[in-house]
């Protein structure tokens, strides 16, 4: 499939998504939406592994997750992959881990879960499948967000979940490790 052809149909796909982001965002300055954020190992915090990516604290918050997002999503876009799927699977792989082990004394939010587990996916895939492609993107991403994803898991900075970050940097390295078998294993294409 011709990847620049797939990235322009996915570009409608992609600003739909960062809209949706930036709605709920606007709608929490009037509304109490932050609680809708994850709670690790509470029975209310479950609806958070898919809400916590549209919700976001502050304004430095969503602009910290919109660029990452927008140059991440639109290299998967280019990629064989299912754009949607991965994204799918990365929050809710991501964010199930984060329920499951996460601080229970916080409510986990924003979008950096799946900025982490998109930018690890990219560069685990692009390794793991060999092509060049592929592998000058997870350069590429290493290059831009390689020490982010290295300090984002420590846990460094009061505030800032950095088992959200790890975890979607596991579900990530989960996601594309998955996919690449399948593939050689020709049960997904």
């Amino acid at each position: 499939m011709n990847h620049v052809h797939k990235i322009r149909e996915e570009v409608l796909s992609i600003a739909l998504f960062i809209a949706a982001i930036w709605l709920i965002f606007l709608l929490d300055r009037f509304l109490p939406l932050e609680k809708f954020g994850l709670i690790p190992r509470d029975g209310e915090g479950l609806f958070g592994i898919i809400a916590m990516t549209f919700l976001h604290a502050d304004f430095q918050h969503i602009m910290g997750n919109t660029v990452p997002l927008i140059v991440l999503l639109a290299l998967l876009s280019g990629s064989q992959a299912d754009s949607r799927k991965i994204v799918a699977f990365i929050i809710v792989l991501g964010g199930g881990l984060l329920w499951i082990f996460g601080r229970s004394n916080s409510i986990h939010i924003g979008a950096s879960l799946l900025v982490f587990g998109l930018a690890t996916f990219l560069v685990v895939s692009g390794l793991l499948e060999k092509r060049i492609i592929p592998l000058m993107i997870s350069i590429f991403v290493a290059i831009m967000y390689g020490s982010t994803l290295i300090s984002g898991i420590l846990p460094l900075k009061s505030g800032v979940s950095w088992e959200g970050h790890l975890m979607g940097g596991i579900a990530g390295a989960v996601t594309a490790w998955l996919l690449v078998r399948l593939r050689s294993n020709r049960l997904f294409k």
